[in-house]
């Protein structure tokens, strides 16, 4: 009865994620962006003409903000659907998120200087921030691509059964963090529209994620416990605890403990790539 249960939402999961790439889905996700975009630029351009709009504080660059919101939003969901396939690749998506996080805050930032500007060195400090996170995020960029680039997959499973057997498990996990973002952003709309206030749940739902991937971590050791793999693993689970702390780091620490996380993890890639050859040649 209970694996029957687990197999129809695995049976779910795996329709969602024959779909989630396919061309009709990414228009859709096109078109709700740039739809989130004009409306915030509607309603950012109103309050620049003064005219009354349940926003009266937003500039018109809160249409970047708002539609970064929403491709975030995607983005989770991306990465939720690639747990599955590849841990490794998982934590690459996160530092595609953290880097396009950044990119919002600058955007964010940036909406505060509409009018006149006044060239002084108070203003070039106000600026630091700014800039700091548009680096940050190039930095991120370029490091998460070399990541990518020199990933080597193997399989840690003996055999196809235990590999069917752990990918499956990794699907309930996913399942399950879907279902907790989805409530987190439930959440977050009905105390919005109670307190006229977002209450961003993002740093709760990456803690959720470092209990997901410290348990994938814990349940693969059933299959292999060799050090050279129990140490990847548990870098990548360090990885996303800096990751949850640079989602409530100031300025300039958020870059920081971003960048710490991407080259500690770029760095054990490369010293795992270069043992496992070791390994093979050895063999």
């Amino acid at each position: 009865m209970i694996q029957r249960f687990f197999k129809s939402q695995i049976k779910i999961f795996d329709k969602l994620d024959g779909q989630w790439e396919s061309p009709r889905v990414n228009k859709v996700i096109s078109n709700l962006v740039v739809l989130f975009f004009i409306l915030g630029l509607l309603v950012g351009l109103m309050n620049y003409l003064n005219i009354k709009t349940p926003l009266n504080s937003v500039s018109p660059f809160f249409a970047i903000e708002l539609a970064f919101n929403v491709l975030l939003i995607f983005e989770i969901l991306g990465l939720i659907f690639l747990i599955p396939r590849s841990v490794a690749d998982s934590v690459g998506k996160q530092f595609e998120i953290i880097s396009l996080l950044l990119l919002r805050d600058a955007f964010k930032e940036f909406g505060h200087y509409l009018g006149d500007l006044k060239w002084e060195i108070d203003f070039l400090w106000e600026l630091a921030p700014i800039v700091s996170d548009a680096f940050g995020a190039i930095l991120l960029f370029l490091i998460t691509g070399i990541f990518y680039r020199n990933q080597r997959h193997v399989r840690i499973t003996g055999n196809y059964e235990e590999q069917s057997g752990f990918i499956s498990i990794k699907k309930l996990i996913s399942i399950y963090l879907a279902l907790s973002f989805m409530g987190l952003g439930i959440y977050d709309l009905f105390t919005a529209y109670q307190t006229n206030h977002f209450n961003n749940s993002l740093e709760l739902f990456y803690t959720l994620l470092i209990f997901a991937d410290v348990f994938i971590l814990l349940f693969s050791l059933r299959y292999n416990s060799k050090y050279l793999n129990l140490f990847r693993y548990s870098t990548f689970a360090l990885a996303t605890i800096f990751l949850r702390l640079t989602l409530s780091a100031p300025a300039y620490f958020n870059v920081l403990l971003a960048l710490i996380a991407s080259l500690m993890v770029l760095g054990v890639t490369y010293i795992y790539n270069g043992m496992l050859k070791k390994t093979v040649e050895s063999t």
